[in-house]
């Protein structure tokens, strides 16, 4: 998938654990750990806002956009 999620990147830098952030958001564990692994195929926007303000962070430190490469033939 083209979109790439650094919540990890932001746990690191606010020395929060997974479990924290997510009561501190107010989802499951479960639910957070397939947003952090990039498995989620949606996110809602007040989740993405819940995110930012417990990270204290902006939308884009937590999503990237990787370009797709093509498969070499």
């Amino acid at each position: 998938m083209p979109i790439a999620v650094d919540i990890d990147v932001m746990l690191a830098r606010r020395k929060m654990s997974v479990g924290e952030l997510a009561d501190r958001v107010g989802i499951t564990p479960a639910n957070l750990a397939v947003l952090k692994n990039g498995r989620a195929k949606a996110v809602r926007f007040s989740t993405l806002a819940a995110l930012c303000e417990v990270l204290e962070c902006q939308p884009g430190d937590l999503l990237r956009w990787e370009p797709e490469v093509a498969p070499v033939e």
